[in-house]
């Protein structure tokens, strides 16, 4: 199975700038999105053979995700079942006979991280739903988590320390993560691979720079771990100021 994330920063603009070049190229059994910014009916996507499910922030214009599959889930839920967490449209999880698969889209934690503490409630609830879920099955999560976890993701790591997406505060919350048996995929694979990123400023040509930040994953249960064939990242691909990133795994 090739499972794609992308955060496309819009899909309208995205859809202007080849998105679904990608899509048709790519051939993905599932295909997520975050940061989709629009409201339930103002985009139209023609993909025969693939099932849609979008979650709309109540906010117009604002955060949102999607996940389009080939293979019919057994059962959609959208949000954590948590009020305070579930009117941005941030979470869609899809059961499967034999794993869950997630779309997510953390919330940023702002400039002068002004949302650090919100930020900080949501990672510890969603850590706990994704826990729960296992209690069942594997689960594989993928999207924009908004944080580059160590200084090898991130290219001037010294300057941004207290920068959101890589405060010690949100970096602890992955080592929670990882610690909690669930793997990072990329690093699965590349352990100390460096200089690839999966997200750039649109200032500075920070792109052309590849001043950049990993902070979009696949994350996936401890006994998913021999099902693991391979993860990438498309750095090559433009459309946003995120790139699409990938796993392949043996369902």
């Amino acid at each position: 199975m090739k499972l794609i994330s992308w955060n496309v920063n819009g899909i309208r603009a995205c859809l202007g700038k080849g998105f679904m070049d990608f899509f048709n190229e790519v051939d993905a059994d599932a295909f997520a999105l975050q940061e989709t910014k629009v409201s339930e009916g103002q985009v139209e996507l023609d993909m025969p053979g693939y099932y849609q499910y979008w979650n709309y922030a109540e906010k117009k214009g604002y955060s949102g995700t999607a996940l389009f599959v080939k293979k019919e889930p057994i059962n959609v839920t959208y949000g954590l079942g948590i009020e305070e967490h579930d009117h941005e449209g941030r979470v869609i999880t899809l059961e499967y006979e034999n794993y869950y698969l997630i779309t997510v889209y953390v919330p940023n934690s702002k400039d002068g991280l002004l949302r650090l503490d919100y930020r900080m409630v949501w990672e510890d609830d969603f850590l706990k739903y994704v826990k729960k879920l296992e209690e069942k099955k594997p689960v594989i999560y993928c999207g924009d988590l908004n944080v580059a976890h160590k200084e090898i993701d991130l290219k001037n790591p010294s300057s941004n320390h207290r920068n959101a997406g890589f405060t010690d505060e949100e970096r602890g919350k992955m080592d929670n993560v990882l610690s909690a048996g669930l793997i990072d995929t990329y690093r699965f694979f590349n352990p100390d691979k460096k200089d690839i990123y999966s997200w750039w400023s649109y200032r500075f040509h920070a792109r052309e720079k590849n001043a950049g930040w990993r902070i979009d994953y696949f994350i996936c249960s401890e006994n998913l771990k021999d099902k693991l064939i391979s993860a990438d990242i498309h750095t090559e691909i433009y459309g946003s100021d995120h790139c699409p990133v990938e796993l392949q795994i043996d369902l």
